[in-house]
């Protein structure tokens, strides 16, 4: 099937504040490659993860659908793969899309559309498949405090996950040069890019950390542990073990994290400029964004799992040579569902059935469009979690089932440092946000579709244990791999 459509480079990383990128306005850290690709391309400065949690997140950002249409709330839960995603879509249009890299996928398929794929997760494949060893770093990766104890100069398995990554992606790229300059190329390709960094643990090679040791700040906007906190952070912060954290592990935790950022950006340039050399960045369109944020210590908090800017909000850069605009900056409300419909819209792919995603291809071509500000998150645990956001314009509003709601005016304050849930001014745009915050999504319902699937899930890990099916695609991580120096 001939194809005339433009080549994609996709890269996903994993938990990148956007704020911690030059284009974006941090002036201390060093990202020299994703800060060329803005300005080559365009910026969103608005971009809203689905769910502030891995898997929920990357789910949705295939499908094109909201994690309660997906029943993917949590990282155990499995994506249907009777719903097609965007590499289906792109497999449909004549493409052959291949992944490079973490998908964070659970369940038998390890493929989700994708035609071919070169790189695996760490993780187990199945639920009670056989876990990971990290070592002399163990427990540092998920959300806990021994993160921040253990942080600092060494290495993560996660970055020789991600050279790993790079290796096979620039190999690939080489090899269809080889076809280009042979002349058997005719036909676009279709990359996509997983990577682990900066996600913790907050560890990164010397070379790395000593570009910001001594230099780092301290978060700009720290919330000291009170009874004045809303209830759902008392519960997070006393849960996780982070009510107070010193400052030396603020520093060195906050130190490894630019690290990664710059290690991470490092390997971006490898891939690009592989890209370059072999004169294969003509009429491709290259995305970068990430799954969701990180706290890095701003409101006290760490790692994901709030609808705070630094968690909820992603990076995205999305750069056509010859066919968007460069160096443009858009400040419209986006969700990282609509980049899904960039892409498939950009070639010439038919949209997925039921995707809420919205392409911004007129809008970023200054078309006459009509464009809604608005996007939405959310966030359910087996903890008994129900939350959902809703950005409308200026104003969040982060819903919290059973509790408190929060409402801010961001233009106002950017910093989300006053709740105006409470201000009898606010009471209209309160109303209206909750009535489209709980429109179509119904905690209730919610609740009682994830214990069904704990039950589920009890069987199928205790199966997993038990059997230890073989895992079709696996990166080996080894626990010499992590350590602090």
């Amino acid at each position: 099937m001939h194809n005339p459509g433009p080549n994609l480079l996709y890269i996903h990383s994993d938990q990148h504040d956007a704020y911690v990128m030059g284009c974006y306005g941090d002036r201390l850290v060093q990202t020299p490659n994703l800060d060329r690709l803005a300005a080559e391309g365009v910026v969103f400065e608005n971009v809203y993860c689905p769910s502030p949690i891995c898997v929920p997140s990357r789910m949705s950002m295939l499908s094109g659908r909201y994690p309660y249409e997906n029943a993917v709330w949590t990282n155990s839960h499995v994506l249907d793969s009777g719903i097609p995603t965007f590499a289906h879509a792109m497999g449909a249009a004549g493409y052959r899309p291949v992944l490079i890299g973490r998908m964070h996928a659970l369940g038998p398929d390890q493929l989700h559309g994708y035609a071919e794929r070169l790189v695996g997760d760490h993780g187990p494949n199945h639920p009670g498949g056989r876990g990971v060893d990290h070592g002399e770093l163990s427990g540092t990766a998920g959300p806990a405090r021994v993160s921040l104890q253990k942080s600092g100069a060494g290495q993560s398995a996660y970055q020789v996950h991600d050279e790993d990554v790079t290796a096979a992606t620039v190999d690939y790229i080489n090899r269809l040069g080889v076809q280009k300059r042979a002349g058997l190329l005719d036909t676009p390709f279709s990359i996509s890019v997983g990577f682990m960094l900066p996600h913790q643990p907050f560890v990164a090679r010397q070379e790395d950390y000593q570009l910001y040791e001594g230099r780092m700040t301290m978060p700009q906007n720290p919330e000291p542990f009170s009874e004045e906190l809303h209830p759902y952070f008392r519960w997070w912060r006393e849960k996780c073990g982070i009510v107070s954290v010193s400052d030396a592990e603020v520093l060195r935790a906050r130190t490894a994290y630019w690290a990664l950022v710059t290690r991470m950006d490092m390997m971006i340039g490898q891939i690009l400029t592989s890209l370059r050399e072999n004169g294969l960045d003509e009429n491709t369109l290259i995305l970068y964004s990430s799954d969701h944020g990180e706290q890095i210590g701003e409101h006290g908090l760490w790692w994901k799992q709030t609808f705070y800017e630094h968690s909820v909000k992603v990076p995205a850069i999305l750069s056509w040579r010859g066919t968007l605009p460069e160096g443009v900056r858009c400040n419209r409300v986006v969700s990282s569902l609509d980049l899904n419909a960039t892409m498939l819209d950009a070639l010439g792919a038919t949209p997925l059935p039921h995707s809420r995603g919205r392409s911004t291809l007129p809008l970023l071509r200054d078309e006459d469009t009509r464009w809604e500000d608005i996007a939405f998150s959310e966030y359910c645990t087996d903890e008994g979690c129900y939350h959902r956001m809703v950005r409308d314009g200026d104003w969040k509003l982060n819903y919290y089932h059973g509790q408190p709601v929060q409402l801010f005016n961001l233009k106002e304050d950017p910093n989300e440092l006053r709740d105006r849930a409470d201000d009898p001014g606010c009471s209209n745009i309160l109303a209206q946000l909750t009535q489209k915050v709980l429109d179509g999504w119904n905690p209730d319902e919610v609740a009682g579709q994830m214990a069904a699937k704990r039950a589920d899930l009890q069987i199928l890990s205790r199966w997993g244990r038990n059997t230890q099916p073989a895992d079709q695609y696996r990166w080996n991580l080894l626990p010499e791999m992590d350590y602090l120096d």
